[in-house]
């Protein structure tokens, strides 16, 4: 999103434009008037520069300072993020809670998983059966027809800190993703054992 950034300049121009007309309003740089007006402009520029940021940190996926208010509005943060989640998962997991319309095909949790910022695939398991498997299945009972698995690549599990993208106090890297886990267990079908297969 394109903003308009003014400089002290261009405050202190305004301001000198506001000003009455006559003698005792010259425009000598150097009068004490213009001294004051150039000694205001910056306190203008930070309050224009914070409106401006506030344009973009209304928006849950570039939310800063107003993420803690979207949270506060979805239930976040939950224990699913841990302890101090960065400010992008946070920022993905608003987005996800936001844009989640529900589902239980293998599509909606591989979408959803990608709102989250993580490819994964999706595994279905049947039990054997003779005349029907094959030698390449695993042997397993009727507990298998009720177990799926969410596929993960091992680079998708490990998570680098980005310049321009992580904040002051992330970690540099961080392991496992336990905030998909959560998400995903917390909606998964009550009667479904998810499993989680790392480096697949």
């Amino acid at each position: 999103m394109s903003t308009l950034d003014f400089a002290d300049a261009d405050y202190a121009s305004a301001l000198k434009s506001l000003l009455p007309r006559g003698r005792v309003w010259n425009d000598d740089p150097n009068s004490i008037q213009l001294q004051v007006l150039a000694a205001l402009a910056p306190t203008y520029q930070r309050s224009g520069a914070a409106g401006t940021a506030l344009l973009v940190d209304a928006f849950p996926s570039t939310a800063v300072n107003l993420l803690t208010e979207w949270e506060l509005s979805l239930g976040l943060p939950d224990p699913c993020q841990g302890p101090a989640p960065t400010i992008p998962a946070r920022e993905a997991q608003v987005v996800a809670r936001l844009t989640n319309s529900g589902g239980q095909t293998a599509a909606y949790f591989i979408a959803l998983a990608a709102q989250l910022g993580y490819t994964v695939a999706v595994s279905n398991y049947a039990p054997f059966r003779s005349g029907q498997s094959s030698c390449t299945f695993g042997l397993g009972g009727h507990e298998w027809l009720y177990t799926w698995s969410i596929n993960v690549p091992t680079t998708t599990a490990v998570t680098y800190a980005a310049v321009g993208v992580m904040h002051a106090g992330d970690p540099l890297a961080s392991w496992g993703i336990p905030v998909l886990e959560c998400e995903l267990r917390a909606i998964a079908p009550a009667h479904s054992t998810l499993l989680f297969c790392y480096g697949a």
